[in-house]
This record gives C-alpha cells, sequence and structure tokens, in this order.
C-alpha cells in the first residue's frame, strides 16, 4: 500500500444503496447514476451484485462497458458461483473489482453459515484465490469485522492477503462500533497484521447509532487508505456513511486530517439530487452537506453576520458542492441564449442547435404556466428530457372534474406507440379516479405501494413533483411525475412507472 495521503473513495449506492426497501432501480436508471459518478470522479464504483438477479448482472455489465474511468466492481459472496456471475459481468470493465466476503463474528458463523471459524477462514482463501483467476483486483470484506474476536480477524486478513486480495475490507456491518474503539481496532490491526502492507485497508460503516462518518474518518487516522459509502448515506437500515460528509470533512478539516481526495466536490449536489429522485428517497432538510437547509439562515443575527463575512456562519460555500452562488429567475420573456446560459451553469451539456429546436419550446410551455422559471424548473425540465424516449406509455390528454358533492371523474388518453386509447373512471378523489383509468387502458393488474407529493419550487405556481411506488408480481419500481397540476404530475409519475415494469 503506498504511504500518501490520498483516500480512496469507494461508491456503494448502486449495490448497498438500492437495497433499501422502496429504492430499487432499473438498468437505465443505474447507469445514470454512474455516470454521474464518474463525474463526481469516485475512484471505485460497487455497481452491483451480479448473481442476486439476472438484471443486476446485466446492469453490472452495461456500467461495465460504459463508464470508463473508475473501477468496476461487482460484490459476490465467497461461493464459486458468484464469483463467476461477477467475474462475467466486470468483463468488459476497463478496470474491474471483484469483491467478495464472508461473515466471519461469531453471530454470523453460528447462525447464518453455520459453520465454524476454520471452515470459513478456508472459504475466505478459496474465494480470493479463485477470484484472482479472472481479476487482479481483488477486494476481501470479512463482513461483520468490528464483533469478530481480534486475534481470529487478524488471522483472517493476513491469510486473504496471502491468497491475493489487493483491498481488505474492515466493516462495521451493523454500526455497533464507536469511533474511540474504531480508531483503536485499526490501528492495532495496521501494527499486528506481518503483511498488511501489501493491501489497502478499507471501511464500510453502517449509521444504526448515529457513527458511520465519524467511525470511518476515524479508521482514516489511523492508516485505512479506502473508504465505502453512499450518496446522501442511503443504505439498508439506517443507511451508510454519507460519500458528501466524509469527502466535505476532509476537505474542510484538511487542517486537522491532512488527507484529500480526487472527487470533484462540485458534482456532490447534482449528484444528490439524482439519486434521491432515481431512488424516490427524499433527502431531509437539516441533512448536513446536501439538505435544504445545509445553507439557510433563518437567524437575524446569522443572516446579518453571513452578509458582513461569509464564514462567520459558514464552513462551506454552496458553490463547493455544486450549489449555484445565485439563482437567475427566468420568464416567459427570456431570450434562447439566457436560457443556454443557465442550463450550463447548472451543469448541463447542450448547444444552441438543441436549445432552439427542443429546449425553449419546452421551457416556453413551463414558463406560460409560471411567472418565474427557477434553477428547480429547469432541473426538472431536463431530467424530463433525458427520459423521453424511454417512456412505453406517454400522457396525451386528461381531464377531472371533482368536488365535495359530486363523485370525482377523470378521462384519459394515453398513447403506447401509435396506438392512443382514452378511458373514463370515477374514483375516491381525482388521482383515485386518474389512477383508474390508466390502469383500464394498460390492462394490468398494478398495485400502488406509495405515493408522495412535494413543491419543488415555490410559490403559488410552483411545480409539484409526484412520486410513486408500484408492484406489478414480485417487481417494484419508482415513477416521478412533474407538473403545475398535481393531477398531470400524478399522472406522469404513474405511467412513468409502468413504461418502466415494462422495460426489458
Amino acid at each position: 500500500m503506498k504511504n500518501d495521503n490520498r483516500i480512496l473513495i469507494f461508491d456503494t449506492t448502486l449495490r448497498d444503496g438500492e437495497q433499501v426497501p422502496g429504492a430499487s432501480l432499473t438498468k437505465d436508471e443505474k447507469l445514470e447514476i454512474a455516470l454521474q459518478l464518474e463525474r463526481l470522479n469516485v475512484d471505485i464504483i460497487e455497481a452491483g451484485f451480479p448473481y442476486s438477479s439476472p438484471g443486476d448482472l446485466i446492469a453490472v455489465k452495461e456500467i461495465s462497458k460504459v463508464v470508463r474511468k473508475p473501477v468496476i466492481a461487482g460484490l459476490c459472496r465467497s461461493v464459486k458461483k458468484d464469483i463467476d456471475a461477477c467475474a462475467e459481468a466486470i468483463k468488459p470493465a476497463k478496470r474491474g473489482r471483484i469483491h467478495t466476503f464472508i461473515g466471519t463474528s461469531p453471530q454470523h458463523v453460528k447462525f447464518i453459515t453455520r459453520s465454524t471459524n476454520e471452515e470459513i477462514l478456508k472459504r475466505a482463501i478459496d474465494g480470493v484465490k479463485y477470484a484472482r483467476n479472472f481479476c487482479d483486483d481483488v477486494e476481501f470484506s470479512a463482513m461483520d469485522a468490528t464483533r469478530t474476536g481480534f486475534d481470529y480477524l487478524c488471522q483472517v486478513v493476513e491469510e486473504v492477503i496471502k491468497a491475493g486480495a489487493t483491498t481488505v475490507d474492515i466493516p462495521d456491518s451493523v454500526g455497533y462500533t464507536t469511533p474511540e474503539e474504531f480508531g483503536v481496532m485499526i490501528k492495532k490491526l495496521m501494527n499486528t497484521v506481518p503483511n498488511i502492507n501489501r493491501a489497502v485497508i478499507a471501511v464500510h460503516c453502517h449509521n444504526d447509532l448515529g457513527m458511520a462518518t465519524a467511525n470511518s474518518l476515524a479508521a482514516v487516522v489511523n492508516g485505512a487508505r479506502q473508504v465505502e459509502c453512499t450518496i446522501n448515506g442511503l443504505g439498508e437500515r439506517a443507511g451508510n456513511a454519507a460519500l458528501e460528509e466524509i469527502v466535505m470533512a476532509l476537505k474542510t478539516r484538511q487542517d486537522i486530517y491532512g488527507f484529500t481526495t480526487e472527487i470533484k466536490t462540485e458534482e456532490i449536489y447534482k449528484a444528490s439530487k439524482m439519486v434521491s429522485r432515481l431512488t424516490g428517497m427524499p433527502v431531509q432538510p437539516n441533512k448536513s452537506v446536501v439538505g435544504a437547509n445545509a445553507f439557510a439562515h433563518a437567524s437575524g443575527i446569522h443572516q446579518d453576520a453571513i452578509l458582513k463575512n461569509e464564514t462567520t456562519f459558514g464552513i462551506m460555500t454552496p458553490k463547493s458542492i455544486g450549489i449555484p452562488g445565485h439563482e437567475l429567475v427566468l420568464t416567459s420573456r427570456s431570450g434562447r441564449h439566457a436560457l443556454m446560459h443557465r442550463l450550463e451553469a447548472l451543469g448541463f451539456k447542450v448547444d444552441e442547435k438543441e436549445t432552439t429546436g427542443v429546449l425553449y419550446p419546452k421551457f416556453l410551455q413551463i414558463a406560460d404556466k409560471k411567472k418565474e422559471v427557477f434553477d428547480e424548473d429547469l432541473i426538472a425540465m431536463m431530467e424530463g428530457e433525458g427520459r423521453k424516449g424511454r417512456d412505453i406509455y406517454t400522457l396525451q390528454y386528461f381531464c377531472s372534474s371533482t368536488g365535495n358533492t359530486i363523485i370525482p371523474t377523470t378521462t384519459v388518453e394515453v398513447k403506447k406507440g401509435k396506438e392512443v386509447k382514452r378511458a373514463v373512471a370515477m374514483g375516491h378523489g381525482p388521482v383515485d379516479a386518474t389512477y383508474k383509468a390508466i390502469s383500464e387502458i394498460i390492462g394490468a393488474q398494478v398495485k400502488l405501494l406509495d405515493y408522495q407529493i412535494k413543491s419543488i419550487t415555490k410559490g403559488e405556481d410552483a411545480q409539484g413533483e409526484v412520486t410513486v411506488r408500484v408492484k406489478k408480481g414480485s417487481r417494484e419500481v419508482n415513477g416521478r411525475g412533474v407538473s403545475p397540476d398535481i393531477i398531470e404530475a400524478s399522472a406522469r409519475a404513474f405511467l412513468d412507472a409502468i413504461s418502466k415494469l415494462e422495460e426489458k
């Protein structure tokens, strides 16, 4: 392992983050996030668990083909069939990694694998050796390491490095440890295992006690050189260490830590918004770094101080994570060049031809419905354009009537290919009636699991964002729709989800 001050950022949003109930992603959505992670300049992307499903294998393989700069990793148990699937999935990658794991704590050995320490050690060694037949870059994780006996953990780490592991992960799989305890453990491990300098030591901390970021930083101070994390701290149970927290802590307090990353921090906010949108997992307003209130100041004393000098109550700037320093409000009288300038400032690559022919007319449609068009409106517009062409079903027309003395009724027209179908339905409310009409058109039993609505801009003409989660058979997907009209947004979200259900 190189003795330098660079910390490798291993992003597992597409694997561990996706394990959150209700956060599953389609192949195209995974690829969209992976491309943003590449722009963010993460070192390693854990793209999925290839053996877990044919869809995951295909998604990892597609990411391996398209995303070229980061290392593309796949997760697998220390089992040959898992490793075979992982090797197949990452084969197209410019730089691929097989990440194999097995539980080493007494709880995992006794209750999950129903084995012995000796057998677990053998399986760990065999798994690494087998993975090395396919890939020179092999990572091994001792799952639930923080509840594993120290002497046994040292033995496992030493032997998997001998077997060819180039990275060894020491996970706090259940969020059990504390910063002081974990720091001592990593330092002691670094000083005890004789061949530890032949591998990068990584950590993967869960947030069950709210200490995932602190634990990860304590590990870095004591010798770990790879941190495994997710955008927005997404992950099963209470989540993982948040990438934005790790990176900005190291950057903001370099005087304390003395370490650097290669992350382009100006891409953090865009990554956060994208992951929240595609997974349907909102970011809490008071979330550190990327929350809506992270750079807000309500107190008069604070506001006065910030205006005098930003450092009085600000340790990071909005621009440092990619939030524009100012907001240019556009109206229906704004020109094409103003629109193009603002889109480029928001990180979208557009040319004059595309702006004139496609985006400006779309912008004018929004501007005609709203007095002012804000950055959030433009982001929603561009995200909608990115989805265009992939939707199987599109909304052509709707008309809804409702009131406290009539039965809510909606007429809907939906287009699939060249065919347009119409249906009328009644429901408990206008959204219910709309969804019943759409279900009648598509002729499929789709169960609505979740429905969320929020305003993405301010004011009485704000755009509403509807996120739904639907289920058909064993498949669950998210759908999203945006419009100043909430019934329209609801219809678009439902059709977005149904389109995803029919994607191959």
